[in-house]
């Protein structure tokens, strides 16, 4: 799954788009765990980063994307980091969601440690990571919560 979803990415093209979230994270501990990667996984999170703010066009690409993956059989939720700030807080119960200014500001908040990881496709079938904590939590069943964050 996770490899059909980074392959299909540039196909949106979108501008800093990165497959990531806990769908990275437990497909990751699924498979040291001997599981099936889809194992437990809700949804796939896509970040991109467009400083068109406006929800049509976000809506523009929720609707491409559902083409680009209409037969893969998972949900993929596609959202614009630019926009989070304007819904995050009253949705989540929270306030001061940081106003970012790319995708991977937004994974640098990720409340979870394991979590603040993301992949994109490069071309050519190569891949970027991106962890700014490292992968020591990943890889060893960490779940400690990020300290650069307040409980957003």
């Amino acid at each position: 799954m996770i490899a059909t979803l980074i392959e299909r990415l540039p196909r949106l093209a979108l501008p800093d788009c990165w497959l990531t979230a806990s769908a990275l994270t437990q497909t990751v501990w699924n498979v040291l765990d001997g599981r099936k990667p889809e194992t437990g996984i809700r949804d796939y999170d896509v970040f991109y980063y467009d400083p068109d703010r406006s929800w049509e066009a976000e809506d523009r690409v929720i609707t491409r994307a559902a083409s680009v993956f209409g037969d893969v059989a998972a949900t993929i939720e596609v959202r614009n980091q630019a926009r989070v700030h304007l819904w995050f807080d009253a949705r989540n119960g929270t306030h001061g969601y940081p106003k970012l200014a790319t995708s991977r500001e937004a994974i640098d908040v990720f409340l979870e440690t394991p979590t603040m990881f993301g992949v994109r496709a490069t071309g050519n079938g190569a891949f970027d990571a991106y962890a700014p904590r490292g992968y020591d939590d990943l890889f060893g069943f960490v779940f400690r919560p990020n300290p650069n964050t307040k409980g957003a």
